[in-house]
């Protein structure tokens, strides 16, 4: 739902504006007053310099999400930077280097 709010929302915040923000994960603490929202900024990579931004519009997104979830109260929305991809990335760079190749194709052989 938060993805959605993003996808039709345009932020009067000059940070934000032009930025492509992608949600790739929500957790919501167990008595419901909180989520936190994983974030990256597709195709840039450094998402860490909007979470000011963010936390800006962190109430206006909390009163679009009570009104799209018809809720009386809404979560307050917190946002962490999504590192998945980043990791995945260094993982595969690891996996390809050639003293790694090497020793892969050699268990491949016993």
């Amino acid at each position: 739902m938060l993805a959605e709010v993003f996808a039709r929302t345009e932020f009067r915040d000059p940070e934000l504006a032009g930025v492509t923000i992608t949600v790739t994960e929500v957790r919501i603490s167990p008595d419901l007053k909180h989520a936190t929202a994983f974030v990256s900024d597709l195709g840039k990579g450094d998402v860490e310099k909007l979470l000011p931004a963010l936390k800006r519009v962190a109430p206006y997104l909390r009163t679009q999400l009570s009104h799209t979830l018809r809720l009386r109260i809404a979560p307050e929305i917190h946002f962490q930077p999504d590192t998945a991809l980043d990791y995945a990335m260094e993982v595969d760079a690891l996996l390809r280097r050639p003293e790694v190749q090497r020793d892969l194709d050699e268990d491949e052989e016993d």
